[in-house]
């Protein structure tokens, strides 16, 4: 499992005019079972992503390919995670 942290750059201006390819690259996303969370940074900040469904090559390359990412409208950042103990109701995450 991967978080992934797009946090917004100086670049940040152009993010309305970009929004539309993000929204379909984060449909396209859970679509592929890729994404299994996308939310926002309080305040303001960015967004944040938990990803599974790939291996760090497969997250990396389709991170990549958010126009976000691609303009250089964030900037991001990827941790794996290896859940240890979790609440039942994430028993999934185990898998």
């Amino acid at each position: 499992m991967f978080v992934v942290f797009l946090k917004f750059s100086a670049d940040r201006s152009r993010a309305g005019a970009l929004l539309d390819g993000h929204n379909d690259w984060l449909r396209r996303g859970f679509d592929q079972g890729l994404l299994m969370m996308a939310g926002s940074l309080q305040p303001n900040l960015g967004g944040a992503l938990i990803a599974a469904g790939g291996d760090r090559a497969v997250i990396e390359a389709f991170v990549a390919e958010d126009p976000f990412v691609a303009e250089g409208v964030v900037e991001i950042e990827i941790y794996e995670v290896a859940p240890k103990r979790f609440d039942e109701r994430l028993a999934f995450l185990a898998a």
